[in-house]
C-alpha cells in the first residue's frame, strides 16, 4: 500500500499503538518485531481492543478486515512520521553531541520563548509543550511518544520545538522519518561505548543526524572538536561553524570570568552571561548561530542571552555563609570532569582547594572508570570517590575499577566513601573559605538506583543540609 493513502487512514485514527496492551479507542497499529515477540501476531487482538486499522508485513496475517499488508512495518512507522511531520509543519532543531546537549536545547527553548514565541522542548531533564512540564523518562523518547509530543506542540501553537537527539535514538531508529530543519552538533568524547561497541561507530551513528538533512535545512557545528567537519561532511544542508580558537562564523573569547558569571566578547559584541567556562561559551555560541538561522535579529539574541540562567544540574552554584562554594554538574564522562575542574581552576582565588566528589554509573562503560578518576584526581587538592547510581552493580566493584586508575601515592591521599550522603557530607565538612566543592556525575537527577531500586537523592539537597 503507498505510503499516502495509508496516511490518509491515519489521519482518521490520530494516533499509532504497537503494544496491544497500551492500544487507544480508534488508534492504528502497526505490528512491529522484537527479539523475542512478532506483532503480526497480534494484529486481530489489537482490532478486538478497539483499534480501527492494522498494518502488518507477514502475508499470513492480512485476511481479516481493516488489515493492510506493507512490505516493512518498522520502514511504514517511519513514513508515516515524515508524513505526519510534513502536515504539522513546526520547524524542530535537533541537538547532537556527548555534551552540552541539555544546555543548548533549554536555552534555545527559553529564548526563543523569551522573545515572544511558544516553543516546545524534549530533554533530557524535563519535557515542554510551551509552558506546561512534562516527565522526561529518555533523553529522545520512543518514536510513537516523539510524534504524539510534536502533535500536541502543533495543537498548542507552538512554533518552534527543540529537542536533544541521543545517539541511542538515532541507531534505534526513533527519529527516523523527522525532516529536521536544523541540526547542531557539540562535541564527541568517549560515552555509551558499552552500546556502540567502538568509538568510530557512535561517532558515525551521530553522524547520521547530519547526513539526513535536506538543503533547505541548516547544520552548526563545533569547529573546535576534531570530529565536527567530520560530522558536516556529505551533508545537504548549509554548514555554518563556531569556535573560540579560530576563524569560525561565529566565534567568541572571555573578557572576564567569575563563579557569577562571564563578560563576553561574541562577533565583535560584548555581553554579560550569567553561566561560566569555556565549554558554556561553546554552548553559548551554538545558541547564538541558531537563533541567527531561525531568523531572529542579532540584538535581540544577545539581549536574552545576558538574561539565561544554568540549567538544572549543569553547573549549579550553591554558596555557603562559611565563604565555600560549592558546584553540581551532570558531568560523567571523562572529557566533561575535564572541562569543569579546569573551569573552576581559571576561577577560583589563588590558594583555595578544590574537592571533587564523583562516581560512575553501574552497567555501563567500565573503561571510563579509572580515567575518571584520574582526571579528578590531577585536579583536584582532596578527592573523594563515592556511589553515582549502582544500578544493579555492585558499588564496591566500581570504586575499584576507579581506584585502578590510580597509583600508590594518589590511593593514599584519595577518600574512598561507598555511601553518597556521606561523601557529600565530608567534603562540606572539610571546606574552608574560598574552597570549591565539585560534585559531578548526578546534577539534576533525583534519584539513585541501587540494586535495580530507585530511591529518591538529590546531591543539591544534600549540601544544603550543610550551609
Amino acid at each position: 500500500m503507498e505510503i499516502t493513502t495509508l496516511y490518509t487512514y491515519f489521519k482518521e485514527c490520530g494516533c499509532v499503538s504497537t503494544d496491544t496492551r497500551n492500544c487507544p479507542e480508534g488508534s492504528m497499529f502497526i505490528a512491529l518485531k522484537g527479539e523475542t515477540f512478532n506483532g503480526n501476531a497480534f494484529a486481530k487482538q489489537a482490532l478486538e481492543k478497539g483499534c480501527r486499522y492494522a498494518v502488518v508485513d507477514e502475508a499470513e496475517y492480512a485476511d481479516g478486515e481493516n488489515i493492510f499488508l506493507v512490505d516493512d512495518c518498522l520502514k511504514c512507522l517511519q513514513d508515516l512520521a515524515r508524513e505526519h511531520r510534513r502536515a504539522l509543519g513546526t520547524p524542530i532543531v535537533g541537538i547532537t553531541g556527548t555534551n552540552g546537549k541539555t544546555t543548548i536545547a533549554t536555552l534555545l527553548y527559553k529564548l526563543v520563548r523569551a522573545l515572544g514565541h511558544k516553543a516546545g522542548l524534549l530533554s533530557t531533564v524535563v519535557n515542554y509543550i510551551d509552558n506546561e512540564a512534562i516527565t522526561a523518562t529518555h533523553t529522545t523518547p520512543d518514536a510513537i511518544a516523539l510524534n504524539s509530543l510534536l502533535r500536541r506542540m502543533v495543537d498548542a501553537g507552538c512554533e518552534y520545538a527543540f529537542m536533544e537527539v541521543s545517539s541511542h535514538s538515532i541507531a534505534q531508529e526513533r527519529v527516523a522519518g523527522l525532516d529536521f530543519d536544523g541540526a547542531l552538533f557539540t562535541n564527541l568524547t568517549r560515552d555509551h561505548i558499552d552500546y556502540h561497541k567502538t568509538f568510530d561507530n557512535y561517532r558515525d551513528t551521530k553522524k547520521r543526524l547530519f547526513d539526513s538533512l535536506k538543503k533547505s535545512a541548516f547544520a552548526i557545528t563545533n569547529k573546535d572538536d576534531k570530529n565536527g567537519l567530520v560530522m558536516t561532511q556529505n551533508c545537504q544542508a548549509t554548514v555554518y561553524t563556531y569556535s573560540t580558537r579560530s576563524l569560525a562564523d561565529y566565534k567568541a573569547q572571555i573578557l572576564e570570568e567569575g563563579f557569577d558569571g562571564m563578560l563576553l566578547h561574541i562577533n565583535n559584541r560584548e555581553v554579560f552571561v550569567p553561566l561560566v567556562g569555556r565549554f558554556n561559551v561553546s554552548n553559548l555560541l551554538c545558541i547564538y548561530g541558531a537563533a541567527l538561522s531561525l531568523g531572529f535579529s542579532e540584538t535581540d539574541v544577545l539581549c536574552v542571552l545576558s538574561t539565561l540562567r544554568p540549567v538544572n544540574g549543569r553547573f549549579e552554584t550553591i554558596h555557603s555563609s562559611k565563604g565555600w562554594t560549592a558546584i553540581v554538574d551532570y558531568a560523567h564522562t571523562p572529557d566533561a570532569v575535564d572541562n569543569v575542574i579546569q573551569t573552576i581552576r581559571e576561577i577560583k582565588k589563588e590558594g583555595a582547594r578544590l574537592i571533587t566528589v564523583v562516581g560512575c554509573g553501574g552497567n555501563r562503560d567500565k573503561g571510563k572508570r579509572p580515567m575518571m578518576a584520574q582526571i579528578a584526581k590531577r585536579g583536584s587538592e582532596q578527592l573523594i570517590l563515592t556511589s553515582d547510581n549502582p544500578r544493579n552493580e555492585d558499588p564496591k566493584e566500581i570504586l575499584k575499577d576507579m581506584t585502578d586508575g590510580l597509583n600508590t601515592d594518589e590511593l593514599r591521599s584519595t577518600l574512598v566513601i561507598e555511601d553518597r550522603a556521606a561523601a557529600i557530607q565530608t567534603a562540606c565538612t572539610l571546606a574552608q573559605a574560598n574552597d570549591v566543592i565539585l560534585i559531578a556525575g548526578k546534577g539534576h537527577e533525583d534519584y539513585q538506583i541501587i540494586q535495580g531500586v530507585k530511591h529518591h537523592f538529590d546531591d543539591h539537597e544534600e549540601v544544603k543540609k550543610y550551609i
